[in-house]
């Protein structure tokens, strides 16, 4: 499993988001009580940027029609999403942020 380096823990704040470009991919990086997620960076509903949402708990809501997606498993939690989007494993080194797209989890909109 190939982990590539991101972002800084601390470019993140905790409650936040943050959209990283990962071998060519949108990603979200999102930090919530001191965790930290990597979800596929599009709503499987329009097509924009979650990382322009805003986080609420354990979820991440698409700042133009409000879909919500578990940040821990990426399935939509609030319509009008219906699909998931794919999420990613996440490894921290220090302040490092590193993410690995092998054997991408919850590929159901063929992100994998």
């Amino acid at each position: 499993m190939t982990f590539v380096k991101v972002c800084s823990l601390s470019d993140i704040p905790d409650g936040g988001v943050a959209g990283v470009e990962v071998q060519g991919r949108p990603v979200a990086i999102v930090r919530r009580d001191g965790e930290v997620f990597a979800l596929h960076d599009v709503c499987s509903h329009a097509e924009v940027r979650l990382s322009e949402g805003e986080v609420y708990d354990d979820t991440l809501e698409c700042w133009l029609h409000g879909s919500c997606f578990d940040i821990r498993t990426g399935k939509p939690t609030g319509p009008p999403a219906t699909r998931p989007v794919a999420v990613y494993r996440v490894m921290l080194d220090g302040d490092d942020v590193l993410v690995s797209l092998d054997g991408t989890e919850n590929a159901e909109n063929g992100e994998s």
